[in-house]
């Protein structure tokens, strides 16, 4: 498991999470966004995520929360068809915008 950042010209940050997004890349996972705090949005990519469970729905809404709350330009994509189903469940859509395989194709 890994967290991966990567910035761009025009002032985004993609933060790739690859193998399980779960308490174990909590550190990782958190510096990756606070160490962009010009950033103007973020990208959270699930392209290589296999599983996620609670904690990484908790660290989605603290990097929100840190970001400015409503005001954070945040997205999440790439996501498995499970993965989406559990986004879908705890009402995500409501707070990011979240885009699975099938929506970037």
């Amino acid at each position: 498991m890994s967290v991966e950042t990567k910035s761009s010209t025009d002032g985004s940050v993609t933060i790739s999470i690859r193998g399980q997004f779960d308490f174990g890349v909590v550190n990782q996972f958190r510096k990756a966004y606070e160490a962009h705090p010009q950033a103007r949005s973020f990208c959270v990519d699930m392209r290589q995520t296999v599983r996620i469970d609670s904690s990484a729905l908790g660290m989605l809404l603290n990097m929100r929360l840190y970001l400015g709350g409503n005001r954070a330009k945040i997205r999440i994509i790439n996501c498995s068809n499970e993965i989406r189903k559990i986004f879908e469940i705890a009402k995500f859509e409501k707070s990011f915008i979240i885009e699975s395989d099938a929506d970037v194709l």
